[in-house]
């Protein structure tokens, strides 16, 4: 008679979801990532309808989008200005 043992396999898979929307930042502004922070209220509601509407990817996330360098991060927040060749990590 063969003894047999149990085995468990086991897998962990890593899905992502991305989102982006732009808004409007009046052009007086001196420092838009003190903007964005003060004004989460202008955009927060577009973020979570796309990330919600979004498809889920595999892999992490991190270096396949510009900026997007976090990989001990759960959630990683940038923002980009085109017309001031700016941005950075909120």
């Amino acid at each position: 008679m063969m003894n047999i043992m149990k085995v468990t396999v086991i897998n962990r898979s890593v899905y992502h979801k991305y989102a982006e929307v732009d808004i409007e930042v009046p052009n007086d502004v001196d420092d838009i990532h003190q903007w964005l922070i003060d004004n989460e209220h202008t955009y927060i509601y577009e973020m979570d309808e796309s990330i919600n509407e979004s498809k889920y990817q595999f892999g992490s996330g991190v270096n396949d989008y510009d900026g997007m360098t976090e990989p001990i991060s759960d959630s990683e927040w940038r923002y980009e200005c085109i017309e001031l060749k700016t941005g950075g990590h909120l």
